[in-house]
C-alpha cells in the first residue's frame, strides 16, 4: 500500500467484534503499521479493544463512531486526524443482517418491512459512503492509500440465484454501486486512493451465525483467517483495481 519503510496508519470501522476486530489484531501484529484506529459504536466500552490497547499502547486508538450518524462520523474524523494526519488504509466493515427480533432476513415478499429496509440501507449503504466523505481528506496525500468497503456476494445482482433477503441484498448492491461511483470520482480527485469492494467469504461471526447451517465447513472462515485473506488481497491491489468487486481469493464477482 505504501513505499517500503513508510510507517502506515490504518482505520477499521466496525472494529469491536468479528471481522473488524480480527483486522485490528492483524494490523497491530505488523511492524510496518504505526497506528491502528478502531472505530465502533461501542469502542469505548469494548473489553477486547481495551485489552488490545493495554498490550499495544499508543499504537491503538479507540474511536466512538456510529455509521448512522453523520455528525458522529465527522467527530470521529477529527479525532483520528489529530493523531494521524494521513491514513494509508481505511476498511469499512460495519454491517447489519439481523438485529434481535426486529430485523431478520426476509424469506418472502410478505416479510418486507419499511423500517427494516431503512435500517439496512443506513448501515450497509449510506454508512460507508459517509465514512468516505469525512475521512477522504486523510487518505488524500502523496503516498498510495486503499479504501475498502467490505461487501457481500449476496449483494451481487448477477449472482443472485436464490432470492430472499431483500433488505440485505439490496443495501449491499447499493453499497457496491456507491463504491464503484466513488472509485470513478477518486480517479480524478484523489489518484493515490484505490477504492474497492471486497467480499471476505462466510466468516464465523455473530452476523452469519444464525445462517451457517448450509455452509460447508471448509467454506466457513474463522475471523483471523478471513482478515489475513483480506489483507493479502489489499496488499496486492494496484491503481487498475480501483472500482472492482473482488472475493477473498482475488477473483472478480459480477455486479
Amino acid at each position: 500500500m505504501t513505499p517500503a519503510g513508510t510507517a502506515r496508519h490504518a482505520l477499521v470501522v466496525g472494529a469491536s467484534r468479528g471481522l473488524g476486530l480480527a483486522l485490528v489484531r492483524a494490523l497491530l501484529r505488523r511492524d510496518d503499521v504505526a497506528r491502528v484506529h478502531a472505530a465502533a459504536r461501542g469502542a469505548a466500552t469494548s473489553p477486547e479493544l481495551a485489552a488490545l490497547g493495554a498490550a499495544h499502547g499508543d499504537r491503538l486508538g479507540a474511536v466512538a463512531l456510529d455509521v448512522r450518524d453523520e455528525a458522529a462520523i465527522a467527530r470521529g474524523a477529527a479525532v483520528v486526524g489529530a493523531s494521524s494526519p494521513q491514513l494509508h488504509l481505511l476498511v469499512s466493515c460495519a454491517g447489519v443482517l439481523h438485529e434481535g427480533e426486529g430485523l431478520r432476513p426476509e424469506k418472502k415478499l410478505a416479510d418486507v418491512d419499511p423500517a427494516m429496509l431503512r435500517h439496512a440501507f443506513e448501515v450497509n449503504a449510506f454508512g460507508p459512503l459517509l465514512i468516505a466523505k469525512h475521512f477522504l481528506p486523510l487518505l488524500r496525500h502523496d503516498a498510495p492509500a486503499v479504501l475498502v468497503n467490505v461487501s457481500a456476494r449476496v449483494g451481487s445482482i448477477g449472482d443472485n440465484r436464490l432470492g430472499g433477503w431483500y433488505a440485505y441484498r439490496a443495501s449491499k448492491a447499493a453499497q457496491n454501486m456507491l463504491t464503484r461511483t466513488l472509485a470513478i470520482e477518486l480517479r480524478h480527485r484523489a489518484r493515490n486512493v484505490i477504492c474497492v469492494s471486497l467480499h471476505p467469504g462466510t466468516v464465523d461471526t455473530a452476523l452469519s451465525r444464525p445462517f451457517q447451517r448450509g455452509v460447508a465447513p471448509a467454506k466457513l472462515l474463522m475471523p483471523d483467517a478471513a482478515a489475513a485473506r483480506l489483507l493479502a488481497v489489499i496488499e496486492s491491489l494496484g491503481p487498475e483495481d480501483g472500482g472492482t468487486f473482488l472475493d477473498g481469493e482475488r477473483e472478480p464477482i459480477p455486479w
